[in-house]
């Protein structure tokens, strides 16, 4: 990059923070909502991604009157001018112009990973609610500013991993709280699909770049934002989530649809004590920096661990459950945490012993357990009269009116992103590390409470 282009991004990033220190002195008085009013949402990022979800909130505002787009932005003009010219509303490829609008009430935001905390803080800080794409965000102190923010704002953020909005979870949650595993021991989880040309290789169209012209034009440096200053790459920006500057690979991008509802079923977002990682490039072989192989094995100071295994060479999960002393709990026995399931079964846990020279099988749990609970598979239905992303909106919305906490809110998405970044780390630098809550960063030695 050359001396003024460097300098050109410094100081793009300077505005960038001036901006969101003069949005939170210069927010109007935010809209207060009634039942009936029709909130008015800008995208930011109308990749793949954001362009499903403007499209199912405007889905969900059509059928409810409860919502509609009025502002999209992106960095690639050609993604921008479509999606306007979909919704008939404004097209940017500054994001701040979008959030200075008055009229919004909310912003989604699905960018690149490296983008999230920041334009989700400078929103915030404008008034806006927020829909965030997973991961939450890329770093741990990004984990740290978002979470303050919300505290100090006030504003409602829901994190974009629309499976914690199924049922089956809240079912689990409820389960495990009435006694039917007792002690929990350990979660399992997986994330799994053979993708046959390499995961995430996308499209890339040849023509676009910085240089491009009309349509073609990408504001590569205002992509870049806060990752390293690189010249543009056309890989790195329609496949960024092959790369660490963007991303954490399986972790950041899958991992997420299973964490996060796992702390849902704990009953209490918690974070990680200790996380180790393995994994490899084993089959595509190409410009990547992540693993197309990854696991994750994560130990709480309540006393249970996490396991989790991915590869997007083999499509084959394992059950999501959560073992107990006294039973286990099977959450999606497809294995599949962002597809539907019409129930959850616990399982008691049964010991075989003899009684008057007969061999019997009774509850771990003992007497009073099988009295509550009896000693065979118990299955409890799940409601499943809403899809996953419906029901993810319906709740957004509703507590953008009752300034109520949303299903995936900010503290349950920081212990999902904690013990997820750790995961990443760990594989990167080769060892186990521990959290630090007190300075919210990994640490290569046990930590004191």
């Amino acid at each position: 990059m050359s001396d003024q282009s460097s300098l050109d991004r410094r100081s793009f990033l300077k505005t960038a923070g001036i901006a969101g220190l003069a949005l939170s002195r210069l927010s109007a008085q935010n809209r207060v909502l009634g039942a009936n009013d029709r909130i008015q949402i800008g995208v930011i990022g109308v990749g793949g991604r954001g362009s499903d979800d403007a499209r199912s909130f405007q889905k969900f505002g059509e059928k409810n009157n409860a919502c509609q787009i009025v502002g999209v932005c992106d960095v690639y003009e050609k993604r921008k001018r479509a999606q306007a010219e979909l919704y008939q509303c404004p097209g940017y490829l500054d994001y701040r112009e979008l959030i200075a609008r008055p009229d919004i009430d909310a912003v989604i935001i699905a960018t690149p990973d490296h983008w999230h905390a920041r334009m989700a803080i400078d929103a915030m800080n404008q008034g806006k609610d927020v829909y965030l794409e997973k991961p939450m965000c890329h770093t741990n102190e990004e984990i740290r500013d978002l979470v303050r923010t919300v505290q100090k704002t006030r504003r409602v953020l829901q994190v974009g991993s629309q499976t914690t909005s199924a049922d089956q979870w809240w079912k689990a949650r409820k389960a495990i709280a009435d006694g039917m595993i007792g002690q929990m021991l350990s979660s399992q989880g997986s994330y799994h699909r053979n993708s046959v040309n390499g995961e995430w290789n996308w499209t890339i169209d040849p023509n676009a770049g910085p240089d491009g012209k009309g349509d073609d034009f990408i504001d590569w440096k205002t992509w870049l934002g806060p990752a390293p200053a690189r010249a543009y790459d056309a890989d790195r920006f329609f496949r960024f989530r092959k790369y660490w500057d963007y991303s954490g690979g399986i972790a950041t991008d899958l991992f997420y649809h299973v964490v996060a509802p796992l702390n849902i079923c704990w009953g209490q977002p918690q974070f990680p004590a200790k996380v180790m990682a393995s994994g490899g490039i084993y089959t595509f072989k190409d410009e990547r920096e992540v693993p197309d192989t990854f696991n994750l094995l994560a130990d709480y100071s309540a006393g249970h661990s996490l396991i989790l295994s991915s590869s997007m060479a083999n499509g084959q999960h394992i059950p999501g459950l959560i073992r107990g002393h006294d039973g286990t709990i099977v959450m999606v026995d497809h294995g599949k945490f962002e597809e539907p399931t019409d129930f959850v079964s616990v399982k008691p846990e049964l010991y075989r012993h003899r009684v008057n020279g007969e061999y019997q099988r009774d509850a771990v749990g003992g007497p009073a357990y099988e009295a509550k609970f009896g000693k065979e598979e118990i299955r409890i239905p799940v409601d499943m009269t809403k899809s996953m992303m419906e029901a993810h909106i319906e709740n957004f919305l509703d507590c953008m009116r009752t300034r109520e906490k949303p299903h995936l809110d900010v503290e349950t998405g920081a212990r999902a992103q904690a013990v997820i970044n750790l995961a990443v780390q760990s594989y990167r630098e080769g060892r186990i590390l521990y959290w630090d809550e007190r300075n919210w960063s990994a640490s290569p030695n046990p930590v004191k409470s």
